[in-house]
């Protein structure tokens, strides 16, 4: 049995990650109406990549005993004013969302909870990723945002982007 205190952080990031979609989606939309459809589609692959990872969580509460408990979903930005500035929110995001998995794994130590320990292991390598991800693509964007055609060939190369569930293979 998930251990109480366990249970309610890890429904408080199930509601983060649902959260985090939500904001990858209105960026997407947001790209899409910038006539940028390879940006569109990498928040939209974004979108997708934390669904599953709440729906990770989900199952996991569910395997361990628990209950899971549904927030509603905050509001989100939907307007940025360039590219660049979508990114730089992006990184800033995924920042917070490390400095949650960080607390869930303190917290997972704090009470000895060896297993939360072992599944939040995967969230923490991801973030890892997910940051460095952000963090290129701003960087390129951060030189060639005043160029239009290095701006389009940036976004094509983002059309071919797919979303690939990782938490399926990890599990």
């Amino acid at each position: 049995m998930i251990n109480e205190r366990m249970q309610k952080e890890i429904n408080e990031q199930i509601n983060a990650e649902f959260w985090s979609a939500y904001l990858y989606l209105s960026m997407s939309a947001w790209f899409t109406q910038k006539n940028l459809p390879g940006f569109a589609n990498w928040m939209y692959v974004q979108y997708q990549e934390e669904i599953s990872h709440g729906m990770k969580m989900f199952r996991y509460i569910h395997e361990r005993g628990g209950e899971v408990t549904l927030k509603p979903i905050a509001k989100v930005e939907t307007k940025w004013k360039s590219p660049a500035d979508a990114f730089k929110a992006t990184l800033e995001h995924e920042r917070k969302v490390t400095a949650l998995i960080n607390g869930l794994m303190d917290t997972a130590h704090e009470i000895k909870d060896y297993a939360t320990i072992n599944f939040l292991n995967w969230y923490i390598d991801e973030q890892v990723e997910e940051e460095a991800n952000a963090e290129e693509i701003l960087h390129k964007l951060q030189v060639v945002e005043k160029d239009p055609a290095a701006l389009y060939a940036l976004d094509k190369e983002y059309e071919s982007r797919v979303f690939v569930d990782a938490t399926l293979s990890a599990e």
